[in-house]
């Protein structure tokens, strides 16, 4: 019967199980490089703590305030945004 999912919140992020997005490869990255490296317990321990680290950094700000801070921060290549002007740039004309 229930052809749509209606989501609870307008601003609901895109979830893989009970994770956002950014946690998932936040914990999943970690966990897979420690099996191609053959250390599985240290994979998901660093996987654990990447999680960990994200929501705590995360915590009570918007979901895209990491992107935002990697935006003034990181050098302006590493985005590869073009729609807007490069970040050193502080005072628009106009």
């Amino acid at each position: 019967m229930d052809r749509y999912v209606i989501p609870g919140k307008l601003d609901e992020p895109e979830r893989i199980g009970i994770w956002t997005m950014d946690e998932f490869v936040a914990m999943a990255g970690p966990f897979f490089v420690g099996i191609l490296a053959q250390h599985i317990i240290w994979g998901i321990c660093f996987g654990i703590l990447g999680w960990w680290v994200l929501r705590k950094a995360k915590a009570g700000r918007a979901g895209s305030w990491l992107l935002h801070m990697a935006y003034w921060y990181l050098p302006s290549g590493v985005m590869g945004i073009r729609a807007v002007p490069p970040s050193y740039l502080r005072l628009m004309a106009g």
